[in-house]
């Protein structure tokens, strides 16, 4: 069956039911996800076509060719087990690495149960992201001038949000984080020290109450800050942030707030891991695009 599967790109609706497919599947993506993530990389979204079906997909980043990333990949489960979901990963490795300059780096979250599978197809294990959720109590949203550290992140150039970006991510996402950071629903806060940037992160309504991604900060002062100011945007709701637990830092944070671990992804690297600031990573941006 899988020699009848038609690997093509997606067209802008079927980003729609790839986000509508996560949403079932339980991974709570934003409100406004799919607008986001298809302007940064139309080209990114990859169908799984059988007999003119859609019946599975996923996103295959590029980043100016400088990282890439997979991530979203569904197949509907009753087109599970027989060999397509295989065909499918593989032809979105194989693309992912000619949109990409020799040598560059790809990086994915994928499930405990798949890292083996993973490892067969290059990848490498770096460490573990973890999903964490708390409820946040109904109050007021914290106003920015309650700290006059914190800012509104959209009173900053982009290119200062986007050098601070640069040290714990990959590649420069200038299309992303224009995108990201003034999507409706959310809330993009930054912390300054003696008018220099020294974290940011941003919160975004979702499907089932919010999450906060990235969370990036100098050091746990800076992202407690942050953390409490973006937690306020979630009042009376649910409030979900990815730690990774290669930053002891981050993890104490969660443990501080008694927020619950639900949930976790291996990140792996196919090719050499990036030389990231991981002291600063206090929480992931996403898990479908890195």
């Amino acid at each position: 069956m899988s020699d009848a599967l038609v690997i093509r790109n997606m067209t802008r609706t079927e980003v729609d039911e790839l986000v509508a497919w996560a949403a079932r599947e339980g991974w709570n993506p934003g409100l406004h996800d799919a607008e986001v993530f298809w302007a940064t990389d139309p080209e990114a979204f990859i169908a799984a076509d059988l007999e003119g079906e859609l019946i599975g997909g996923g996103a295959i980043t590029s980043y100016h060719g400088e990282f890439g990333f997979m991530g979203f990949f569904i197949v509907r489960p009753e087109y599970r087990g027989q060999g397509l979901g295989n065909t499918l990963w593989h032809a979105r490795r194989d693309r992912l690495l000619k949109r990409l300059r020799p040598g560059a780096s790809i990086g994915l979250d994928g499930v405990f149960e798949m890292q083996d599978y993973y490892a067969t197809g290059g990848f490498a294990f770096s460490h573990r992201n973890m999903r964490f959720r708390a409820e946040i109590p109904d109050r007021p949203v914290t106003s920015p001038d309650d700290d006059k550290n914190i800012i509104l992140l959209d009173t900053l150039p982009l290119d200062q949000i986007l050098d601070y970006d640069r040290t714990c991510f990959p590649a420069l996402r200038p299309t992303f984080l224009q995108k990201w950071i003034s999507q409706p629903d959310a809330l993009a806060l930054g912390y300054q020290r003696d008018g220099r940037l020294s974290g940011y992160g941003v919160v975004r309504r979702c499907r089932e109450g919010c999450k906060i991604g990235p969370l990036f900060a100098d050091d746990a002062l800076a992202a407690q800050a942050l953390y409490m100011h973006l937690a306020g945007f979630a009042a009376g709701g649910s409030l979900f942030l990815d730690v990774p637990e290669s930053n002891p830092a981050a993890i104490e944070l969660v443990q501080q707030h008694q927020m619950l671990e639900v949930f976790g992804c291996a990140r792996m690297y196919l090719g050499p891991p990036p030389d990231l600031a991981h002291e600063r990573i206090f929480g992931v941006t996403t898990f479908e695009l890195g």
